[in-house]
C-alpha cells in the first residue's frame, strides 16, 4: 500500500466515525427497570416515565417530572463521543404544561434554555457543537425553576438528536481500480477502552489499528487495500474477548461489502488472516451458518432454522437509525446515496421525494415528503408494542416515508381491489381484492418490494417460533393474520400471498447487501434471503 492510499484511508476512517455519532435512545423508546435505556440522572430531583402522549416520534416520548428546585440535582444525561474539528448540531423538543420550569441543553457544558412560557406545544432547543479535540462529552438537559415553581412540574422530551455534522458521508469504493474497499466495523461491549485491533500486511507492515474506544458503540474504518494476504488481530486487555460476558461486541472485515471475517469470542486476542483478490474479494460461505438445517423439511426445517437465527443481539430501536444511515442507501436505482425509501422508491424513473440519511429522519410530519421513518413492516401492534427483541429486529424493519406508514398503520399486506390512499410511488392502501381470503382493509407495497416484505414476514414467523402463537388476539389485524400456531404461524390466505410474492419477486442484490449488513449489526440472517427454497420446503409451493 503506497502512502497516498494509507492517508486516504485514514481520511475515510476518521469520516466514518463520525458519520456513525448517534445519541442513544434519543426517542425514549427503549425502557430498562423503568429508566430510558442509555440515559443516566444524578438522583432523585427529577422522576422519569415513558409516555404516549405527546410524542414527536415514535410511539413514546420522556415524561419528566422535577421535584426539586436544587439544579445540581436535575440533569439527564449520556455520554456521546465526538471528533476534533467536527460540528454536531444538538436539537430536542421540550413541552412545558405550567411553564414554571426550563430546560437547559447540556453538550460539554451548559447552553441554551427552552421558553417555559410556549406551553402544550412542542418547541425545539438547538445548540452547534464544534469538538476542539476527540473525547467523550456530557450531553443531555439540565432543568431550571422559575417563578411559580410550586415544587412539581412535568415537562416532555422527545426526539434528541444530531440532526447533522459538517463533514460530507464518506466516498463509497476506491479512486485506485486496482485496490479493493476493505471495512474493519469494531463494535465494542460494555468496557470499550479493553479493546484494541491491528491490521497488517502478510510481511508485518501496520496499515492501521484502533484503540480506547467508548463502550457499546460501532466504529468504523475504511481502507483501500492491493491484491494480497492480510493479517487482522484484536486484543482485550482484561481477557475475557468482546462478547458475550460483559455486552455484545463484535468486529467484521469485510471487502466490496462482503464478509470475510467476524467475532467477538476470544481471550485475550485473536489474530486472524483474510485474502484480497485482485477483482474483488472472497464472496461470503454461509454454509456452516445452515449446518444444523442441512437435510430437514417441513416444520423442522422452520425449528433448525428457529434455533440458527434466535438470540440475536438487539441494539435498542433508537439505532435503527445508524443502520439507515450505513446501510438502506439507494444504491442500486437511482444510485444517488439516498435513503432508500420502500414506499417512495421509483424503480423505472426519477422518485417523487429524496431523503438524506439522519438530516431528513422523522421527526413530525404532516404530509408525504415530510420525513423518513421506521415501518415495522410486520406492525409492533401485532407482537404487543415497544417490546424487544422484536420492536428493533432490522430484518423485519424498513426506512419509509413517515406519511405513508400512518396509512399502513396495523394493515396486512395484501392486494388492493379499491383504494383510498396511493403514495407518490404507487403503494396503496384500500379494500381488499375480490378473492384474496380477506375482505378487510389491506396496505399494498409496488411489486419491486413484494418479495422483500414476503420474506421479511416469514423471518418473523421463523425468528420468533417460540412466542409468535401467543400474538394473534393482540390487535383485530393481528387476529385476521394470525391463526395461533407456532408451525404455518399465518391464516392460509396470508401465507400463499406470501409465498405468491415471494415467488414473483425474487432476490435482490439489495436484499442481499442488507442482509450481510445486519449479520454485522445484531448477529443473525433472514434465511430466507440466503435460502430462498425454504420457503417452499417449509410451507410447500
Amino acid at each position: 500500500m503506497t502512502l497516498k492510499t494509507f492517508l486516504f484511508s485514514v481520511a475515510l476512517a476518521t469520516a466514518s466515525l463520525n458519520a456513525a455519532a448517534q445519541v442513544e435512545n434519543g426517542t425514549f423508546e427503549t425502557w430498562s427497570n423503568g429508566a430510558p435505556s442509555g440515559w443516566t440522572t444524578i438522583d432523585s430531583g427529577i422522576l422519569l416515565d415513558q409516555v404516549s402522549t405527546p410524542i414527536v416520534d415514535g410511539q413514546y416520548a420522556l415524561k419528566t417530572t422535577v421535584t426539586t428546585a436544587s439544579q445540581s440535582n436535575t440533569d439527564l444525561l449520556q455520554q456521546f463521543d465526538v471528533v476534533a474539528n467536527q460540528t454536531y448540531d444538538f436539537e430536542v423538543s421540550i413541552y412545558h404544561t405550567e411553564g414554571s420550569v426550563a430546560a437547559r441543553i447540556i453538550a460539554d457544558g451548559y447552553r441554551g434554555y427552552s421558553d417555559p412560557s410556549i406551553r402544550n406545544q412542542w418547541q425545539q432547543l438547538r445548540f452547534s457543537y464544534q469538538a476542539t479535540s476527540t473525547k467523550t462529552i456530557n450531553l443531555g438537559l439540565r432543568f431550571y425553576d422559575r417563578s411559580g415553581f410550586d415544587g412539581s412540574e412535568v415537562v416532555y422530551v422527545d426526539s434528541f438528536q444530531p440532526t447533522s455534522t459538517t463533514t460530507p458521508p464518506a466516498p463509497t469504493g476506491c479512486q485506485d481500480p486496482t485496490t479493493t474497499a476493505t471495512t474493519i466495523t469494531i463494535n465494542t461491549d460494555n468496557y470499550g477502552s479493553e479493546t484494541s485491533w491491528q491490521l497488517s500486511t502478510a510481511a508485518g507492515q501496520t496499515i492501521g489499528g484502533g484503540s480506547n474506544y467508548a463502550n457499546n458503540q460501532s466504529f468504523v474504518s475504511d481502507f483501500c487495500l492491493s491484491e494480497g494476504d492480510y493479517t487482522f488481530a484484536i486484543a482485550d486487555t482484561f481477557g475475557d474477548g468482546i462478547c458475550c460476558s460483559f455486552g455484545n461486541g463484535s468486529y467484521v472485515v469485510e471487502a466490496n461489502g462482503q464478509e470475510l471475517l467476524s467475532g467477538g469470542q476470544f481471550a485475550s486476542n485473536e489474530t486472524r488472516s483474510f485474502t484480497i483478490q485482485g477483482s474483488g474479494t472472497t464472496p461470503p460461505d454461509t454454509g456452516d451458518y445452515y449446518q444444523a438445517a442441512n437435510g430437514l423439511s417441513g416444520f423442522a426445517l422452520k425449528t433448525a432454522l428457529h434455533n440458527i437465527i434466535k438470540g440475536h443481539a438487539a441494539q435498542g430501536y433508537g439505532a435503527l437509525w445508524g443502520f439507515y444511515s450505513a446501510n438502506s442507501l439507494d444504491l442500486y436505482f437511482e444510485n444517488d446515496g439516498s435513503i432508500l425509501d420502500i414506499y417512495s422508491e421509483n424503480p423505472n424513473g426519477t422518485d417523487p421525494y429524496n431523503y438524506t440519511a439522519i438530516t431528513n429522519q422523522c421527526g413530525s410530519y404532516n404530509s408525504e415528503a415530510d420525513c423518513y421513518n421506521r415501518e415495522h413492516s410486520f406492525p409492533r401492534s401485532w407482537f404487543g408494542g415497544s417490546i424487544e427483541p422484536m420492536n428493533s429486529d432490522v430484518h423485519f424493519i424498513f426506512a419509509t416515508d413517515g406519511q405513508v406508514n400512518a396509512y399502513r398503520g396495523s394493515f396486512p399486506y395484501g392486494e388492493v381491489g379499491t383504494n383510498d390512499v396511493v403514495s407518490n410511488n404507487g403503494s396503496a392502501r384500500g379494500s381488499a381484492q375480490s378473492g384474496l381470503g380477506y375482505s378487510g382493509t389491506v396496505f399494498e407495497p409496488i411489486d419491486e418490494f413484494k418479495g422483500d416484505m414476503a420474506r421479511a414476514t416469514l423471518y418473523v414467523a421463523t425468528r420468533y417460533e417460540n412466542i409468535v402463537a401467543g400474538w394473534e388476539n393482540n390487535s383485530s389485524s393481528s387476529d385476521a393474520v394470525l391463526n395461533g400456531s407456532n408451525t404455518q404461524v399465518y391464516e392460509t390466505w396470508y401465507l400463499n400471498l406470501l409465498k405468491q410474492w415471494h415467488q414473483q419477486d425474487p432476490v435482490s442484490q439489495k436484499e442481499i447487501d442488507r442482509n450481510n449488513a445486519a449479520h454485522v449489526y445484531q448477529g443473525n440472517r433472514n434465511p430466507f434471503v440466503d435460502h430462498p427454497e425454504y420457503v417452499q420446503s417449509i410451507w410447500g409451493n
